[in-house]
């Protein structure tokens, strides 16, 4: 079941300008070390967005202080502003920004979905109408690629037809899938630096598992660096999300072993413990970023919403296990303060803990992949989030896809799969009230019972 970092049947594979090690796996989830042009990251890893070139309230600096090792930027943004060219005049993202590490950029086509209203897709590309001064702005695969090859990420991304996984159209989805593979081959024509810069193919086909199949085959036949697994994080089901990653991640009829694989717009923790133990690696999302904005910290037991009227007098670190620096010299109750004030620091030290977390979380998966006790680590994870056993019953269905006992756990009961992928579906909150009980038994085992404890929602 499980190989250790010194067997020599580990998977790998030697592009251009990535070298990708997969270097301890256990069950189906895997650490590895991918080098890139200018970083070598280890997976599983979670990429902060910055979409216009910057994380919003966090340097470059601070960014490498948590030890993120890629960060997003987005095609169509950056190119509406400043341009790729004035990018491409200072060197490209990296000196732009003044980011050593690594750096990947959207193609651009996301936009598809969360700009439709202003976007009109053919066979040609997407036309999109301009949200700074109206004007339509043509983006075909040709010019995704012409853009990012400017902008000088280390990954770069093919230009895919997204359709939103709520859509009732089974005939969209399948022009979609094809049109996707159509526009991977103008991409890869494209591609003029492929020996500085990685191509990543997107598999689509929505919920249909013929076409997320077909999608790989096709995708697969081509040979890139890597690929990711897009459309997803909709508003589908969790219990159809995990299936889908699940299915292109399978050991032998998924996404190669040997190449990294990306779950497109994860940020839930829960979902990357999840997507880590199906076989995933990489994972973006503006969530951790975004919510820290609205005064909501994420922690081991879910997240906390410092803007209820309990942590006014709650003492605490955000996150006893937690060493960011955030953790380190600041209470709830100041943060409560400042982010029920709206003073501009509250964004900032809030995110500045969010990523931290997260940058953790990855951290402390790869390092019990690589000593053999992921399951252990997956079942305390669980524990604390979910301590009344009411872990969801789409993540048991995917751990146990997954080669991942929760004896002890779980309850034996299954509860009902309506939650929401990447829009905290019900089943994201099932931990909401254990929570509580929790945090109040904590209080107490510490003496520190001054005030109402509010509620830890999970996701």
């Amino acid at each position: 079941m499980a190989s250790t970092s010194g067997a020599a049947a580990l998977p790998s594979s030697d592009s251009p300008a990535l070298k990708f090690k997969v270097v301890a796996t256990q069950g189906r989830a895997r650490s590895s070390r991918m080098t890139l042009p200018h970083y070598t990251a280890h997976t599983p890893m979670f990429m902060p967005v910055g979409t216009q070139g910057s994380v919003k309230g966090l340097t470059t600096a601070q960014l490498a202080e948590l030890d993120c090792h890629v960060i997003l930027g987005n095609t169509y943004h950056l190119e509406n502003r400043p341009g790729s060219e004035l990018v491409a005049d200072m060197g490209g993202l990296h000196g732009f920004i003044n980011w050593q590490r690594g750096m990947l950029t959207d193609s651009g086509g996301f936009q598809m979905v969360s700009l439709l209203h202003l976007a009109e897709i053919t066979e040609q590309g997407v036309t999109f109408q301009s949200p700074i001064d109206g004007s339509a702005m043509l983006l075909t695969p040709e010019q995704s690629i012409a853009i990012q090859n400017r902008l000088g990420a280390d990954i770069i991304m093919a230009l895919d037809d997204v359709v939103p996984t709520t859509t009732n159209d089974p005939a969209r989805f399948e022009e979609a899938t094809h049109r996707t593979t159509r526009w991977i081959d103008r991409c890869i024509s494209a591609h003029s630096r492929p020996t500085e810069q990685n191509l990543f193919a997107i598999v689509q086909g929505g919920l249909d598992p013929q076409l997320r199949q077909l999608s790989i085959q096709q995708l697969v036949e081509r040979n890139l660096p890597g690929y990711a697994i897009g459309g997803l994080a909709g508003g589908e089901s969790k219990d159809d999300f995990w299936r889908v990653v699940a299915q292109c991640t399978h050991p032998h009829t998924g996404l190669p072993q040997g190449k990294p694989r990306y779950v497109m717009g994860i940020g839930y923790p829960l979902d990357i413990v999840v997507c880590s133990a199906l076989g995933a690696d990489m994972f973006d999302s503006v969530y951790p970023t975004r919510t820290a904005r609205f005064g909501v910290a994420l922690v081991p037991e879910g997240v906390l919403k410092l803007k209820n009227a309990g942590y006014a007098r709650d003492f605490r670190p955000l996150d006893s296990t937690c060493e960011c620096m955030v953790c380190k010299n600041y209470t709830r109750a100041y943060l409560h303060n400042v982010v029920t004030r709206g003073i501009a620091s509250a964004a900032i030290l809030v995110t500045y803990h969010n990523i931290a977390y997260t940058q953790a979380l990855t951290r402390r998966m790869r390092a019990a992949i690589e000593e053999q006790r992921f399951p252990d680590w997956v079942r305390d994870y669980l524990r604390t989030m979910f301590p009344a056993g009411d872990v969801p019953g789409w993540v048991r269905d995917a751990m146990a896809e997954a080669g991942v006992d929760l004896t002890g756990v779980a309850l034996d009961q299954p509860l009902a799969r309506t939650g929401a992928a990447g829009a905290g579906g019900a089943e994201e909150k099932a931990g909401a009230g254990a929570g509580v009980k929790s945090a109040r038994a904590e209080r107490r085992a510490a003496g520190r019972a001054r005030g109402p404890v509010p509620a830890m929602e999970t996701e």
